[in-house]
């Protein structure tokens, strides 16, 4: 199957799995406002970074997991665009470096405000980019993937964020952040799930190739129950009611869930979009008792 460029490149970006890299930045800045330290020229920059450095990531393993041998024929989840031949594989890793080095700039911007100590945050998250699925040790081929996106689309661009406007670091943010880390590792959990005879047959260990597809079920469930819990500061600034809005956001995590261990092969596409509609909408419930 052959398509346009334009379709080709939007596929690449994986737009649907964009939810992981807005929400921190919105819940970062949610909390900004309630705190009365809202700044909108560097909340538009964290929230450029985030995007712009998701997008190279996923370019980055379109081309890493081709050459790796991940992608192939068999491939269960959405078509990747240099294993499909819809992106040839060198423009796929221009494209990444491009992309990567436009975030760095977005970056740079941030030093006004934040300092220029924050050139080691850029350049970690630079690295990281290319060290999730490339390079002699990569971190989603030796179970560390889950970790990376407890760092990188829930700590660092929420604490981040909220630092470059309020120049402090609160505890609030913290618990905040790996409540959005926690959720958006389900992502990672189903797509690996889905992926666990392909990763395992290309020596991608992921967590869910290491310990089973049983423990990706628990793993999934048990990361909606943290970030529930540890979004707790979002309750400080209501009365108990709120309460009833988390009740309904778990019962539709419960949903997913159940689709999770119901659905097989490509089926399991469906949960993954699912999933990330669920980390958008945890994170505009946050927004919401934050901001309003």
């Amino acid at each position: 199957m052959s398509i346009n460029k334009f379709k080709a490149w939007m596929a690449a970006a994986r737009p649907k799995t964009l939810a992981a890299s807005v929400s921190p930045v919105l819940v970062a800045c949610a909390l900004a406002y309630r705190n009365g330290v809202f700044r909108l020229v560097p909340a538009i920059l964290c929230l450029l970074v985030a995007l712009l450095a998701q997008i190279a990531s996923n370019f980055a393993n379109d081309y890493f997991d081709f050459k790796k041998g991940a992608d192939n024929e068999n491939r269960l989840g959405q078509a990747r665009a240099v294993a499909s031949g819809w992106i040839r594989p060198k423009s796929m890793l221009i494209a990444t470096l491009v992309v990567l080095a436009t975030a760095c700039l977005c970056g740079c911007g941030l030093l006004y405000y934040g300092g220029w100590w924050l050139i080691f945050v850029g350049i970690a998250i630079a690295v990281c980019v290319l060290a999730y699925s490339a390079g002699p040790y990569p971190l989603a081929y030796n179970g560390l993937g889950d970790i990376c996106v407890m760092l990188f689309y829930g700590v660092i661009p929420l604490c981040f964020t909220y630092y470059v406007q309020a120049h402090a670091f609160t505890l609030n943010a913290f618990l905040l952040s790996v409540a959005m880390g926690f959720l958006s590792m389900n992502i990672l959990i189903v797509n690996n799930y889905r992926d666990y005879e392909q990763d395992a047959a290309a020596g991608k260990r992921t967590t869910i190739v290491i310990f089973g597809r049983r423990f990706g079920q628990i793993f999934y469930l048990i990361n909606a129950l943290l970030a529930i819990i540890f979004a707790y500061p979002a309750y400080l600034y209501r009365d108990r009611s709120v309460w009833f809005m988390f009740l309904f956001f778990l019962m539709l995590e419960l949903f997913t869930w159940q689709d999770l261990r119901r659905l097989s092969g490509s089926e399991l596409n469906r949960i993954l979009e699912q999933t990330s509609r669920n980390v958008l909408l945890f994170a505009l419930l946050l927004v919401s008792l934050l901001a309003f």
